[in-house]
């Protein structure tokens, strides 16, 4: 029994060793906006064995997961002292989501979580889900996160034990060790797309919103909201104003959300946001950018029609299938992006790109005109500017060639 347990054992570390330490691999993505990578960079895979397994041959003979977990996603990032971190929602065999740190040297590859997760100190023992953290380290010298708090709703008929009501959960730190819990949003409607802007604004700080009157479906409300909050320590929702909003038979009809925190670049606050839409397959989540004013966030100058980025390939598969999802991105100091995002609410995947491309994209791309018979004169504009671009194309070519000669 006892060479069963070390030999189970020792394949299993190994196991785990490869994967850690598995290089990531750049595929090919010629004329794309991002890059994707061929591994994903947070599976349940890497959560520590020492969460998982009973090490004590006494009581574990047989080496057996005695904690089992079903999903990394959804996880929000943050440069921190030289490292790429991801703050993973941890999904559990039971549904219950937790929050653990894993961090990398390159952003790309080879993340360890951290020795233990976070213990998030609690406000209400009804509390019964945390996740989707976002992170922003404000000007004011925290680092805050803002996640979903979910617990039943107690309005539910008798035996509906799936009915919820969201709110959003605040906290913040210095050191990333050590966190402050701070009495959740107030606000008149569910809230469970929260992301606070790196910067005051008007002397305040401004949270970005998703007002939404049932837990999944926007109904009447949706669209990203802009508030200005007096105290963050007691923080209240009194005026909301929805600077990006749903249309109808858009990737983005259902429902939409912030994603992380946006990029201030000298163009503008770059966003990164999620869309819904109905589909015969159920909702599909895709994620796209937009491009708020530097001197006023709320004021939309530019956004693409469409998707940045859809599910691809096996992204498309497994527990929420369809889906991408992102909180987390970093910029570093030379303009390269990294955006961390859930693929079908199972795995973290990373894809890179750079503030140049992504304005690019965002500025030069034509907004969604929201009939076909717009979509369509796109296009064709489209190939008249590349006709006449050739037809000059050639004229100048002519020329040379009669100078020349």
């Amino acid at each position: 029994m006892a060479e069963s347990f070390e030999r189970q054992q020792a394949y299993i570390i190994e196991s785990q060793r490869l994967l850690l330490e598995r290089a990531n691999v750049e595929l090919s993505n010629p004329g794309k906006i991002v890059k994707r990578y061929l591994y994903p960079v947070v599976t349940k895979e890497h959560i520590p064995l020492t969460w998982r397994y009973d090490f004590n041959p006494l009581t574990n003979p047989l080496f057996l997961e005695r904690i089992a977990f079903n999903s990394t996603m959804n996880a929000g990032a943050l440069y921190w002292q030289g490292k790429y971190l991801l703050f993973v929602r941890v999904e559990g065999a039971d549904r219950k989501s937790f929050f653990a740190i894993a961090e990398s040297e390159n952003g790309v590859d080879n993340f360890r979580f951290w020795d233990q997760p976070l213990a998030l100190p609690e406000l209400d023992d009804e509390e019964t889900n945390v996740y989707d953290i976002r992170l922003t380290a404000h000007e004011d010298g925290w680092v805050y996160g803002i996640f979903c708090s979910e617990k039943r709703d107690i309005a539910a008929a008798p035996g509906d034990l799936s009915s919820a009501v969201a709110s959003a959960g605040i906290i913040r730190s210095k050191d990333l060790v050590h966190w402050e819990r701070l009495p959740n949003l107030k606000a008149g409607s569910q809230q469970r797309n929260v992301v606070l802007h790196p910067e005051f604004v008007q002397g305040k700080y401004a949270l970005y919103t998703r007002p939404q009157d049932d837990f999944i479906l926007a109904k009447r409300g949706g669209g990203i909201g802009w508030s200005l909050i007096d105290d963050i320590k007691n923080a209240v929702v009194v005026d909301e104003q929805i600077i990006n909003k749903r249309f109808y038979h858009t990737i983005k009809e259902l429902k939409n959300g912030e994603g992380p925190a946006p990029l201030k670049t000298a163009k503008g606050w770059l966003h990164l946001a999620h869309g819904v839409r109905g589909t015969a397959a159920g909702l599909r989540y895709v994620l796209y950018i937009y491009l708020t004013s530097l001197d006023d966030p709320s004021q939309l100058i530019a956004e693409p029609a469409g998707y940045l980025m859809a599910p691809e390939g096996e992204e498309r598969i497994g527990d929420v299938s369809n889906v991408l999802f992102s909180n987390g991105w970093i910029m570093d100091a030379n303009g390269i992006v990294h955006i961390y995002y859930a693929s079908s609410d199972t795995r973290m995947h990373v894809a890179v790109s750079s503030v140049d491309r992504l304005l690019d994209y965002c500025l030069n791309t034509a907004s969604d005109g929201l009939r076909s018979a717009a979509s369509v004169d796109n296009v064709l504009q489209l190939i008249g500017r590349n006709a006449l671009y050739a037809m000059e194309s050639r004229a100048y070519s002519q020329n040379d060639v009669k100078r020349a000669q």
